[in-house]
């Protein structure tokens, strides 16, 4: 088994300069989906720099709440952050990146995975390609 024919990967946010704004990601669907694993990184360490899962059922996510205990908060300048959400209870997510010191945010990518369906397809903008068991040579 693969894992990039297994999922779906989407850039949910391009990287975001320093501010002190939240950053939004974009909506994710999970229809067709057991769950979505959200990756991306906060340039600052900061206890107000943190990222948090919001749901909800309208598709523009107006009824959007925080998730409890989604809260990661970054150690080091530079980490990278995973939340994974399982079995979300409303059809509709994003990451929310809060800047309470100013930060840049790096991409944030959501990676859908258990599809109810296969064949996935990824992104507009991701490129990809499978390859098993390559002979060694030039790329």
């Amino acid at each position: 088994m693969n894992l990039s024919k297994n999922v779906k990967v989407v850039l949910a946010k391009a990287a975001a300069a320093a501010a002190t704004t939240a950053v939004n990601s974009d909506i994710i669907d999970t229809a067709g989906y057991e769950g979505v694993l959200f990756v991306g990184s906060i340039g600052t360490a900061n206890a107000g720099n943190y990222v948090k899962l919001q749901q909800g059922d309208n598709s523009s996510l107006t009824d959007g709440a925080d998730l409890e205990n989604t809260k990661v908060v970054p150690g080091d300048d530079g980490d990278s952050f995973m939340v994974d959400l399982y079995r979300p209870k409303d059809r509709y997510v994003r990451a929310v990146v809060t800047r309470g010191a100013s930060t840049t945010v790096g991409d944030i990518y959501a990676i859908l995975y258990g599809a109810h369906a296969k064949p996935t397809s990824h992104g507009s903008t991701i490129d990809s390609e499978t390859h098993v068991s390559p002979d060694e040579g030039t790329a």
